[in-house]
């Protein structure tokens, strides 16, 4: 992971905001790009004077971006001090899951946490995940822990999305001490009249040099995500690596399930790929 993208809609605060994307990068020897992004302005309508209301809101949008343009050094030299190699600042205006979808295609790793007090900031981080093209690492609200990952734990159902997260997780896995393998039901590769090829999970792992535990998780559906995290604790796990909106998103959405409890819930970091 060569380059890491964080995102947080404020600037400044740079531990706060931005604080464990900095250890993290420091610690893998990676370049980290920090990104604030500013909502467009809408026009209002429908009353008097609301030409004037917007003026005075698109100043207002518009003295904060240059405000954040500015801080972009400070940040560099923040981000240096905390040991990042290479730092860079950008400021963006619109859509955040549009904004990080042109940036992810030149990075490797999207970091950002959860709004605290927000009940549903699962929609704001289920478009960003959707959009963004690239794995994302989400930190439950101000998390401080220190950004080395010893204990890694695998969600692993036999899903495509799990396997393409375990995949993207890699560069963490060789640093780890620890690999614990999660293993939910699987689904019968022979139960259908076409199947896809046959995957061994752990011969995966040992072809790239690492070798892993495997415990056992009973729940799904909308318990798998709780259980997830609870078997993650167990095993005293650092990160969580699962696949994201394995069944359709709509089910998710309506129904729960294990990507929306991560997004909305996850009190350890939890690296999604979808």
């Amino acid at each position: 992971m060569n380059d890491l993208l964080a995102f947080a809609d404020t600037h400044g605060a740079w531990e706060t905001s931005f604080g464990f994307a900095a250890r993290l990068a420091a610690h893998l020897g990676s370049r980290l790009t920090g990104v604030n992004i500013y909502p467009s302005p809408a026009m209002p309508g429908g009353f008097y004077g609301a030409a004037d209301t917007f003026a005075i809101v698109l100043e207002s949008v518009r003295k904060a971006e240059t405000d954040a343009y500015a801080a972009g050094k400070s940040f560099i030299a923040w981000a240096k001090a905390q040991g990042v190699p290479e730092a860079a600042w950008q400021v963006a205006e619109g859509n955040p899951g549009e904004v990080l979808q042109r940036l992810g295609n030149r990075h490797d790793l999207l970091v950002t946490a959860r709004k605290a007090g927000v009940a549903d900031d699962h929609v704001r981080l289920g478009q960003i995940l959707l959009k963004c093209g690239l794995p994302l690492l989400l930190l439950p609200p101000a998390w401080t822990q220190p950004a080395r990952f010893d204990c890694i734990a695998l969600a692993w159902n036999g899903a495509a999305e799990a396997l393409r997260a375990i995949h993207a997780a890699q560069p963490l896995l060789r640093r780890a001490r620890r690999i614990v393998i999660l293993r939910g039901e699987l689904r019968d590769a022979y139960a259908e009249i076409g199947w896809l090829p046959p995957f061994d999970l752990n011969a995966y792992l040992a072809f790239h040099g690492l070798q892993a535990e495997i415990q056992g998780i009973a729940e799904s559906g909308d318990a798998a995500g709780p259980a997830l995290i609870e078997a993650a604790h167990l095993q005293r796990a650092d990160l969580l690596v699962m696949g994201a909106y394995g069944r359709s998103r709509f089910s998710e959405w309506m129904l729960g399930g294990a990507t929306h409890h991560m997004l909305g819930q996850s009190t350890l970091p939890v690296l999604l790929r979808h």
